[in-house]
């Protein structure tokens, strides 16, 4: 087992070695003319960044102190995101690429020889050689000058050696002019190969698109979670109830990039729907009561009119589970630790995460459902969707959860589907129906991609209405 653990590590890391080559070679390597500083200083940004979003994950895991992890984190977690997609873009990129070249040769002057790009001396770049007519041109006026000399003199040969030593005397001054006037005239550099060419604009095109890309998603993120309203209809649910509101909120992640301040922008943003109830279903934090506690002060002010309720999540097991089981109720949230509350008109219960386990605090359906009156209509709070089958055995009519932040990253959205039955909204499984929201913050880069963060209102609708 150990063996096989470690092969695929191995694997993962040649993987990501792999793909980092092919990132500094297409956006670095091949858009310069030969080794120099923009080469090293890719090597340096790609490397570099690799240290610190390895470095932000390691500190966040071991409890680094909280002003490290804060240093770590931005540009790490912001590097990680825009290495997917710089790689994403230059593989899109590949496409591109031979037809650009084949638009360029194209458009390319017929009927010449393509120029030869001249190679540039150590010493300054070396003049163009002249076109052939014109060296034929200047080899038959020298021609012609010393058939003038041989032919008006040459019989007289005690007279010709004056004249010849002027000859060549002129000859010599006007080869002397030429050079001078040739010095006097800019030097000709061969251009850019059209391959060069071709790299500089798919890889400036890559990088823009990746920039845009990751700058767009993290403003979406750092702005808020938006709005999203689901009506669920429930067979059980009596009459009075309908049209009650559930404000389902997952997936925070307060932690060293996202604060206190995000954390009141979930509280204005859930307390101005007026829910009748608040459901936080898991991963409220990523660290530490002591240094995360004032971050969370802002949810004492959430307001419902049956109050606030609390699961816990994956994260909170990495973060010290009992510690923030303790001050989200000191806060004024209920926790529901593999619990049930009868409220007026339905069942409201909660059940650990499944993290949970490896401390002894897994989650307990029988605890929370096994002697519950199933006539009534029963809502549980699950932080993960894979629970469900869980809850379809124990007559559940409406699971609400988060855990995969919707894929948050395309396409991480793939992945997410392959390990969970639900990735984002509702779905129905025999009598059960499963919500699943895709959060309020992110986790790893402040940034989302095809899955914006939300705070779903679900509002219980009743068939007997």
């Amino acid at each position: 087992m150990v063996i096989l653990f470690v092969l695929i590590a191995l694997a993962a890391l040649a993987v990501v070695v792999a793909a980092n080559w092919y990132l500094w070679r297409r956006l670095f390597r091949d858009t310069t003319r030969g080794p120099g500083r923009a080469r090293r200083a890719g090597a340096v940004l790609v490397a570099g960044g690799w240290v610190l979003a390895i470095g932000a994950l390691v500190a966040e895991r071991t409890g680094a102190p909280f002003w490290l992890q804060q240093v770590l984190a931005w540009p790490g977690f912001l590097w990680l995101a825009l290495s997917i997609y710089l790689l994403l873009a230059l593989l899109a990129g590949e496409v591109v690429r031979p037809l650009l070249r084949r638009v360029l040769e194209r458009r390319a002057p017929t009927g010449l020889p393509a120029p030869r790009p001249e190679r540039v001396p150590a010493g300054g770049p070396r003049e163009t050689p002249a076109p052939r007519d014109e060296r034929e041109a200047h080899d038959e006026r020298h021609a012609h000058d010393e058939r003038r000399v041989h032919d008006g003199h040459g019989a007289h040969h005690g007279h010709d050696a004056p004249e010849s030593r002027d000859a060549g005397e002129d000859r010599g001054a006007r080869g002397a002019r030429e050079e001078q006037e040739s010095a006097k005239s800019p030097r000709l550099v061969a251009a850019p190969s059209r391959r060069l060419f071709v790299s500089r604009v798919v890889g400036g095109a890559a990088a823009a698109a990746a920039v845009g890309t990751v700058g767009y998603g993290t403003y979406g993120v750092l702005r808020g979670p938006r709005v999203k309203r689901v009506t669920v209809p429930l067979a059980k649910l009596p009459r009075a109830a309908h049209g009650y509101r559930i404000a389902v909120v997952s997936d925070i992640h307060l932690g060293p990039v996202l604060g206190r301040g995000f954390a009141q922008k979930v509280v204005d943003t859930v307390n101005a729907t007026q829910p009748d109830l608040i459901a936080v279903v898991g991963d409220l934090v990523d660290g530490s009561v002591k240094d995360l506690g004032p971050a969370a002060a802002p949810l004492a002010r959430l307001r419902a009119r049956h109050g606030s309720f609390f699961v816990t999540g994956n994260h909170e097991y990495f973060s010290g589970a009992e510690q923030w089981v303790e001050e989200v109720r000191r806060l004024g949230l209920r926790p529901l630790e593999n619990a049930r509350t009868e409220l007026a008109h339905f069942d409201l219960a909660g059940v650990n995460d499944v993290a949970g386990e490896s401390e002894g605090h897994g989650p307990d359906f029988t605890r929370a459902l096994g002697d519950r009156d199933r006539a009534r209509a029963c809502v549980l709070l699950a932080h993960q969707p894979v629970q469900i089958h869980d809850a379809v055995e124990h007559g559940v009519d409406l699971q609400l959860s988060g855990h995969t932040h919707g894929g948050q990253l395309w396409p991480g959205s793939l992945i997410a589907e392959a390990a969970n039955p639900t990735v984002a909204g509702l779905e129905r499984y025999g009598d059960t129906q499963l919500y699943v929201s895709r959060g309020a913050g992110a986790w790893g880069p402040p940034t989302r991609v095809g899955a914006p963060s939300d705070i779903t209102v679900i509002e219980l609708a009743s068939l007997q209405a």
